[in-house]
This record gives C-alpha cells, structure tokens and sequence, in this order.
C-alpha cells in the first residue's frame, strides 16, 4: 500500500509542476473559466423561449406566453451577464471589476433585445427548411427533429455573442451544438436569412465564410480555407468563401478560399472541389467516372 502511495504523490508533484509551468492553467487573480454546463443551460433556454411550447421541461406550463418569455428572458439576463463577466475578467488585464461588470450587464441586455429579432430569422429558415424539403410533413416536425435547424439555431444566437467579442461563450455555444449535430459552424461566419441545411452531418462553415440569402447545403459540405499552415497569422483575414443568394451545394462538395465566390443562383452538384469562383446562374460537376460492371460468372470468373 505504502508503494501505491508513493506512486500517486509522485505522479501529483509531476501534475503540480506542469499546472505551475503552463499559463493556461492560471486561475489565480480572479482569471475563473466560464462553465460549460450554465452555457448549455443558456442555449436550452434560449430554445425554449424561441420555440415556446416545444421544448423544456415547463412547455406546457406557462399561463401566458407573453409571461413566459418575461420569466426566461430574465433568468437568461441573470445567467448570461454572469457568465460572461466571468469571461471577460479572465481575458481583460487592463480594466477594473467595475467596468467589466459593466460591459458584461450591457452586453448582455443587448442581447435579450436581439432575440425577438433571431426569432424571426429562425422561422424564416423553419419556412425555408419546410418549403425544400418534400419529406417534411410539417414545420412543426422541422424544429422539433431537424439537426440542420438546432445548428443554425445555435449558430444565431452565437453569432451575436461573436460579434460583440465576448470571449469562449460564442464558440462553446457552436462546439456543443456540433457534437449535437455533426454540423460545425463557426460562430463569426456571416448567414443570410432562409438558411437550410438538409440531413447535415459533417458540414463544416469555416469563420469568415459569407453566405446570402435563399442558400441550401447538403451533408458533408466544407466551406474552408485553402490552407491554414500559417496559423494564427491568418487570424482576421477572409480566409472562407462567399456563397451568394439562391445558391445550392450537393452532398459531399469542397468549396475552399476567401477569394472564392459561387455566384447567385448557382447550383454546385455532388463530390465537387471548387478552389476558383463560379459565375452567377451556373452549374458545376465533376466529371463522372466510368463505372465498369461485369457479371462475375463471366469469362470463368468466380
């Protein structure tokens, strides 16, 4: 027993070592980590308030929807601002505890104010999910079941997040609906209105990836940059393509570069990799290629 014990103590020294050589494990002066659980927590409030009636465990609860979303929009507030203080004293070596209280209530109030506005951007990809997708029976069927709609979902309300440079929570947001989903968006790509994505596992949007209006993507679509060996010298630099209005591309297509455009009402056909741009009202495939069949009890063969 004494040998077990000597072992694990060994072993602690060795990991206390570590956790004093790497910075990423600093907690002290403050510098916490936001929890995980209380942002997922978030994005299933935030479903539950978009969506009311289909999701959560008080749906059918509520007396009137109109103090419903009073109720969740508060408890949202008081989560958010919290979580993302949390994060901002982590990341802010220059500012007092007050302005980042500050910042963080601000933020998080301007928030609460976009979600009526997401809301409505949702449905509109609730209608374009519906309206392309024949074995839809309903829209109903669509934000209950739909991963492509969860992802989206998720994506918007980061995406807001994001764009008001609130660090971790955003990309937390968009990792737990990707390990949800297969679908990994990053939260600062840009997404027009009547966004679908159909089945969607293994899609992938990279950061500065623009896409338009009336779009339709299929599973296994890349939308990524050409080459990422440089690093982070390519932080902040277009490095995705722009995809225009009325555009769809077929299941398993590689689109790749922050200079490559696929242009309005194209439509990009199946196993496609495109590294140049399209012009608008085009239609792009690879070339097939030639299957042989043979019957196997041919020429002796077994």
């Amino acid at each position: 027993m004494e040998h077990v014990i000597g072992k694990i103590n060994e072993s602690a020294v060795e990991l206390s070592n570590n956790y004093k050589k790497q910075k990423v494990f600093n907690t002290s002066n403050g510098r916490k980590l936001p929890d995980r659980d209380i942002i997922i927590s978030i994005v299933d409030e935030l479903r539950s308030v978009t969506f009311p009636g289909f999701f959560g465990k008080d749906k059918n609860l509520y007396v009137t929807k109109e103090s419903f979303a009073d109720s969740k929009l508060s408890g949202i507030y008081e989560k958010l601002s919290r979580q993302i203080k949390i994060t901002l004293l982590h990341s802010s070596t220059n500012h007092s505890y007050e302005d980042i209280k500050r910042k963080a209530e601000h933020v998080s109030l301007a928030f609460i104010e976009t979600i009526p506005k997401i809301q409505e951007k949702l449905l509109k990809d609730v209608e374009a999910g519906f309206d392309g997708d024949p074995a839809a029976k309903s829209e109903e069927e669509i934000i209950f079941s739909y991963p492509g709609l969860f992802a989206i979902f998720v994506y918007r309300y980061a995406n807001v997040l994001y764009k008001a440079e609130v660090p971790f929570i955003p990309r937390i947001m968009t990792e737990y609906a990707h390990s949800q989903t297969g679908i990994d968006i990053n939260p600062g790509a840009e997404i027009g209105e009547y966004f679908f994505i159909d089945h969607g596992t293994g899609i992938v949007i990279g950061e500065t990836t623009i896409i338009g209006n009336h779009v339709k993507i299929y599973q296994g679509v890349t939308l990524g940059a050409l080459s990422t060996r440089e690093g982070q010298k390519l932080a902040g630099k277009k490095r995705h393509p722009t995809i225009e209005d009325n555009v769809v591309i077929y299941a398993n297509t590689t689109v790749l570069g922050g200079d490559t455009v696929v242009g309005k009402n194209s439509v990009i056909a199946g196993n496609t990799f495109i590294t140049n741009s399209v012009p608008p009202n085009t239609k792009v495939a690879a070339t097939i290629p030639e299957l042989e069949v043979r019957n196997k009890n041919t020429r002796g063969e077994q």
